[in-house]
């Protein structure tokens, strides 16, 4: 089957009801940004008018205040598959890792674009040259750590994230638009 892109009133699409994925303010407004840049280069894809990926592009449209958006449909699967292929879509995305080095290197091009404005901080970007503080601890030798800078965890009930505390877009993806009754950061000094 080959996929054709169409375009349809943001009125006619409906969320799915018991979609998964949350979309946090600080989510929509990089969305947003994204959009505003570069275009909507996303398409939806929707079963008959129900979304099956793409809510948060579908809320950055609405308060943009967009008439249409580009859609690609996904009549062909089942009830079943189209289910099976919304959970997957998002998770696959989440399965890949940045290359925090060839990042640094990618941003550094980039000078006309405020790249922050998608989530990225900027603030040590480039920073090779400068000396590094050494903080010594106490880990056994050889002992390979699994989590890297952007890592979020779910732990239960509770959410940790690799991440600095004092940056306002790493909290957001953390909280995820829930309120939190207590927080506990720990900064290197």
């Amino acid at each position: 089957m080959q996929l054709k892109i169409e375009y349809l009133p943001v009125t006619e699409l409906k969320p799915y009801e018991n979609n998964a994925r949350k979309h946090a303010e600080a989510d929509v407004e990089a969305i947003k940004k994204s959009i505003e840049e570069f275009g909507f280069n996303d398409p939806i894809g929707i079963w008959h008018d129900i979304i099956v990926e793409g809510h948060g592009r579908l809320l950055a449209a609405q308060e943009l205040e967009m008439a249409e958006v580009p859609v690609i449909r996904l009549d062909h699967m089942t009830d079943e598959e189209r289910r099976a292929y919304a959970i997957a879509h998002n998770k696959t995305a989440e399965l890949s890792e940045w290359d925090f080095e060839m990042l640094d290197t990618e941003l550094e091009d980039i000078f006309d674009i405020d790249m922050s404005q998608f989530g990225f901080d900027l603030s040590d970007i480039g920073d090779e040259d400068e000396p590094q503080e050494i903080v010594e601890d106490e880990a056994p030798e050889n002992v390979e750590t699994r989590c890297k800078i952007g890592d979020l965890w779910q732990l239960g009930s509770h959410r940790l994230i690799c991440g600095d505390s004092t940056d306002v877009t790493v909290i957001d993806r953390l909280m995820d638009g829930v309120k939190a009754d207590m927080v506990f950061t720990d900064l290197l000094t």
